[in-house]
């Protein structure tokens, strides 16, 4: 095969070692190599980046392990990060060194393409918003305990109020800590429309709220605050960290379904350059939010969507429950019927993806939906009518055209 980079240099990274492999041209013509293993330390890193500084280097996703190697080096060299599905290992010779070697030879023949690795504005925001993610999640785990104590108390406040920790709800489970027990006492703490259900209330606060129950809710609530006041920092940070992206994310805000903390985190994992997605078929595929290719003998089989970024899969599948009365809901519905609720949600987060990728490719475009009535108006209004018409006559009814164009349409006999 034709040698397309001269001096490259394949790592094998793992959490404590990297061990890399240089190919360059010798002076006789031929083809030399060099294998050195080095620790992860940053001192090491530093000296791997002195000794690689004429070489392009490619190395292996392998977790979180790739990044201190990586960032240490993209400033310097040209850097690739390579999908672990795309190498073949070779067989028979599973050790470090022969990664390295593998991982090179890849490199200087070109069978190999870059990973995308974004920018270090875009890895603070993409660090940030997950976590806030995990800590939203939890939160969500957190309230779920929380009710489940309170139903092992027999107060049965969820029943009734439809937000437990609301301004009603969270008053009510203080007074509960507090000692107070009489269910009048504790209904007529409801605000607002929950005050309108002050009789099923002291039904519902009725139980046998005990001292371990006041221990666990307590701390449960403690850690509910907690975990309200991280998010908020962390939403305020994010706010600083995507200020030159805040009108990106307002235009992504435009779309059904997607927030303004759900713009923020698609930012996060793709950007705004869409220059690096040629085509919103490349983004697809990259994000693993098409189904596969799988052709045999000349007959297409079916195929599973790829392995990809997990977080913008997550944040996508939330955004896919859109508002009624818009294109994205009348898409879901459409297919959760025939298709299910699982890919219902696959394919209203490709269509959001998609009208991420528009928006962010253009200056100042926004989502323009569609209308629910989309999949109606797109068919033929005569070839519509004669179906609806075939499927009266399938029903019983007689259908007859009159000679003013009309329809008369006559039910059948009871």
């Amino acid at each position: 095969m034709d040698v397309l980079v001269e001096r490259c240099a394949g790592l094998d990274v793992h959490k404590d070692l990297v061990v890399a492999c240089v190919r360059y041209p010798g002076a006789d013509g031929e083809r030399q190599s060099e294998t050195a293993s080095l620790a992860t330390f940053t001192t090491d890193l530093l000296a791997l980046r002195d000794w690689l500084v004429s070489f392009g280097v490619a190395m292996e996703a392998t977790g979180v392990c790739w990044k201190p190697v990586f960032y240490v080096l993209e400033d310097t060299m040209e850097s690739w990060l390579l999908n672990a599905r795309h190498m073949a290992n070779v067989p028979g010779r599973k050790t470090d060194v022969a990664d390295a070697e593998w991982i090179c030879q890849l490199l200087e023949h070109g069978l190999v393409r870059p990973g995308f690795v974004p920018p270090p504005t875009l890895r603070d925001i993409r660090e940030v918003t997950r976590y806030r993610r995990t800590v939203a999640e939890e939160r969500t785990r957190e309230a779920q305990r929380l009710d489940k104590v309170l139903q092992d108390a027999g107060v049965k406040l969820s029943s009734v109020a439809s937000d437990v920790l609301g301004a009603s709800g969270r008053a009510m489970l203080n007074a509960l800590v507090a000692g107070t027990r009489d269910p009048e006492v504790l209904a007529e703490l409801a605000k607002g429309q929950l005050r309108k259900k002050l009789p099923p209330l002291q039904e519902a606060l009725t139980g046998r709220f005990g001292v371990r129950h006041i221990v666990v809710v307590s701390e449960i609530l403690a850690h509910l605050d907690y975990l309200d006041e991280t998010i908020e920092r962390l939403s305020g940070a994010i706010d600083e960290a995507i200020a030159p992206f805040a009108d990106a994310r307002d235009r992504l805000a435009t779309i059904p379904g997607v927030n303004t903390r759900l713009a923020e985190a698609i930012i996060g994992e793709i950007g705004v350059d869409m220059t690096r997605f040629p085509t919103t078929s490349h983004l697809a595929s990259w994000a693993g939010m098409c189904p596969g290719h799988h052709e045999l003998a000349g007959k297409s089989r079916k195929g599973t969507a790829r392995r990809a970024d997990n977080w913008l899969q997550r944040h996508l599948t939330l955004a896919a429950r859109p508002t009624q009365g818009t294109y994205l809901s009348s898409q879901y519905h459409r297919l959760a019927m025939r298709r299910g609720k699982r890919r219902a949600r696959k394919a209203v987060g490709h269509s959001i993806l998609v009208a991420a990728w528009h928006i962010l490719s253009a200056v100042g475009v926004t989502y323009q939906d569609l209308g629910p009535d989309w999949f109606d108006r797109r068919n033929d209004p005569l070839r519509r009518a004669r179906r609806k018409m075939a499927e009266l006559s399938t029903l019983g009814c007689i259908v007859q055209p009159n000679a003013d164009g009309t329809t008369t349409v006559t039910l059948p006999a009871a």
